[in-house]
This record gives structure tokens, sequence and C-alpha cells, in this order.
């Protein structure tokens, strides 16, 4: 990937780059050389900016998961009926997701290999626990249809949203808007999980 040289780079314009170029080759694929030459600008430059190739993987990471930490806060989140709470949670996320779609799509990519991939990946199970206790919460008021397995609605909540990274697009024609997507994984999701 390379990108237009640039006289001047901010830290937000150098992760964007970086994070361009993380999902492209995968993080373990990338150099400082090839971040270097897809921002154009020497690795020396970079350096100004930060110290590692890790610490600009944290950066992203972090972005990515104060976007969905930040959701659990909003009023909609902590009011109201667990069903309620989780419905704005499963939306909000997929927001977020499409929102911040590059450093959510690393996020989801991490492997372990490094400390912060390690810590990452431990931010998310702390997230995903959040969302799982919001609908043993719900199935617990009774608000869930009987037949409906915690465990494995969770699992299929979370692969339904995550999914989005891997065929979202925005600005495609015909492409559905952020808020079609996410009205659709609302109904979708809730039609098989409310009690009628």
């Amino acid at each position: 990937m390379t990108m237009a040289k640039r006289d001047t780079y901010t830290p937000d314009s150098l992760l964007a780059v970086a994070v361009a170029v993380f999902n492209e080759r995968g993080y373990d694929g990338t150099s400082m050389e090839h971040l270097s030459k897809a921002a154009g600008i020497s690795k020396s430059s970079i350096y100004h900016h930060v110290r590692s190739k890790e610490e600009l993987l944290r950066r992203a990471i972090s972005r990515a998961l104060d976007g969905l930490f930040d959701v659990l806060e909003e009023p909609g989140a902590v009011t109201g009926r667990a069903i309620d709470r989780l419905e704005y949670v499963t939306r909000r996320e997929a927001e977020v997701l499409m929102d911040e779609l590059p450093y959510v799509t690393l996020l989801l990519r991490v492997r372990g290999n490094t400390d912060t991939e390690r810590w990452a990946m431990e931010r998310r199970r702390e997230f995903d626990q959040k969302v799982a206790d919001l609908l043993e919460r719900a199935g617990a008021d009774g608000d869930l249809r009987a037949d409906v397995d915690i465990r494995l609605a969770t699992r299929l909540l979370f692969g339904m949203i995550n999914s989005i990274v891997e065929w979202y697009r925005p600005g495609r024609g015909g492409a559905a808007s952020r808020d079609e997507v996410a009205e659709a994984v609302v109904r979708t999701a809730f039609a098989g999980l409310r009690k009628p």
C-alpha cells in the first residue's frame, strides 16, 4: 500500500496509515520499512511519533476497545430491563464497528503473538463477558424465548456483529447504510431472542 507523500504527519494520520498496512499485510508481516513506504516518510520520522510498531498497534487497538467499552457506559446500556439494554448495546456495538471499521477489523484479527495482542484479547473477553452477562440477565428476567441457549446465543450474536468487518464497505453503490445495517442486526437477532 503506497500513500501520497505528505510533508507532516500527525499521530492520528500516521496511525490511520499503520492500521491500513496492518490490515493489508498482517501485523506480523508489517515492518517499519513497510510503514515508512506507505506513509511516504522516513523511519526516523515515524520514530518521532512512536517508539515502536507495537506502540502503533496498541494505540489502534485501544481506539477500537475504547469505543466498545464507552458504549457500556451510555445511558441506554445501564438503565432499563436487561433485554432493552442488550438490544441497545447490540445496535451501538454494530455502529461502533462500522464507525471505526479499520480499527475494529485490526482488533478482531489479533492472535496473541505479542504482549499487546494478549492484552487486547483479554480486554475483548472482558467486553464479551459484559454482553454475555446482559444476555443471561435477560434470560433470568424471562424476556428471552425458553428455547434459547444463552451460551450459543452469545456466540451467534457476536459472530453476526463481528462478521460485518468482512463485508461492510461504506460508500459503495447499493450498499446498505450504517443505520440500515445496525437496524438489520438488531431486528434479525432479537426476532430470534425476544420472548413473543
